[in-house]
């Protein structure tokens, strides 16, 4: 069976570990040339080994998604090392969670920088270059999609109690979606949007006494859920009986990828084994 991503050029952030990397490794392996970012070099460079052994030509850009500059680099490479741009998947992130009262302005945006106004930059950067490639197909009777996959949570669409950063944030990039499905309807750009449950990643692991922070962008993080709640997911809450994989979570992106999503714009889905809120 053929490829179905042969010769489209994808940006992945966010792809050092966990549901990035195996995006990234899934687009890969269906024919997709991948650019992968992260601002952690080492587990950066595993990725870029990985998608090179899926048999793409990557290219890694590493990088805060946050910093100055970064989404004109990042477009950039894609152009300049494999001459298009077709795929953007908007995944960097974290959590990082608090009651509202404890909640601090840096807390609040920090959380809000990576999960909505980075992608903004990105597909901002994305859109000249977008605009005239769909300009230049018109003009030779061609038709050509591309596709945007940004990332969302439940979180975002039912509210989560300690997330209010974090919920607020996966909710305006619903809107963001929805709105770019509308201004890029003419360029032929499929803009759509998955929404995490819960995945198993550094993110969703079980809590107990030895559990250690997380660094991110020089701060100390700590992540996690309490066993109790993990069994009451599964056990209660998803249907399936069972937190996600991230092969699942990247299934799920790929789906918006794919030629068959080509009449599909401005729509989430729910990647969470039947969770409801």
């Amino acid at each position: 069976m053929a490829a179905r991503l042969e010769g489209k050029v994808a940006l992945v952030t966010g792809a050092g570990r966990g549901i990035g990397r195996a995006i990234a490794c899934k687009l890969a392996s269906d024919g997709a040339r991948v650019v992968v970012n992260d601002m952690d070099e080492a587990p950066l460079a595993e990725t870029l080994e990985l998608v090179r052994a899926a048999g793409s030509d990557g290219t890694a850009v590493p990088g805060s998604v946050t910093e100055a500059g970064f989404a004109d680099r990042f477009v950039a490479a894609a152009l300049d090392a494999h001459g298009g741009l077709d795929i953007i998947v908007n995944n960097a992130g974290f959590t990082w969670d608090s009651v509202i009262q404890k909640m601090t302005d840096e807390q609040f945006a920090a959380v809000m920088d990576v999960h909505v106004t980075a992608p903004f930059r990105i597909l901002r950067a994305a859109a000249e270059p977008i605009r005239r490639m769909a300009k230049e197909e018109a003009a030779a009777g061609r038709e050509v999609f591309r596709k945007v996959v940004n990332i969302s949570s439940v979180s975002g669409l039912g509210g989560n109690a300690g997330q209010v950063n974090y919920a607020t944030a996966k909710a305006g990039i619903v809107g963001m979606t929805k709105t770019l499905a509308k201004e890029w309807g003419r360029y032929k750009v499929n803009v759509n949007c998955v929404a995490f449950g819960f995945i198993q990643t550094r993110m969703t692991q079980a809590l107990d006494a030895t559990s250690a922070p997380v660094q991110v962008a020089g701060r100390e993080i700590r992540y996690g859920v309490q066993p109790a709640m993990i069994e009451a997911l599964e056990t209660n809450q998803i249907p399936l009986g069972r937190l996600g994989t991230v092969e699942d979570a990247a299934n799920g992106v790929w789906l918006f990828c794919t030629p068959e999503s080509d009449y599909i714009s401005g729509q989430v889905i729910t990647v969470g084994g039947g969770i409801t809120f």
